[in-house]
């Protein structure tokens, strides 16, 4: 799969000192991501047993001991994965998912 956002996932913990800890997992997440080739939700599913799959193609990702969350939209046919949110339990509840 490719990743689109990297940078998003880097910013996160870069931009503050209280998401440091948040480098490692996501690292380890995004690296699993690249090396998979999903072909449609069950095959993801598959692979992370505890994400959520949602309407339209979304995807919440627990990582970090379900610390945080990364929120993705996939494009099952072209093997794309664009990150949409990475936050914390917290941050997500105030987010609409369906449209950020």
């Amino acid at each position: 799969m490719r990743v689109i956002a990297l940078s998003t996932l880097k910013a996160f913990w870069t931009d503050s000192q209280a998401h440091q800890d948040a480098r490692a997992p996501t690292l380890a997440w995004y690296r699993e991501v690249l090396k998979a080739d999903w072909a449609n939700p069950n095959e993801l599913k598959a692979q992370f047993k505890n994400a959520s799959i949602l309407k339209d193609g979304r995807v919440v990702f627990n990582i970090g001991g379900n610390k945080y969350r990364i929120v993705a939209w996939i494009n099952y046919p072209y093997r794309v994965v664009y990150v949409r949110f990475i936050g914390t339990h917290k941050q997500y509840d105030a987010i609409d998912v369906q449209t950020i």
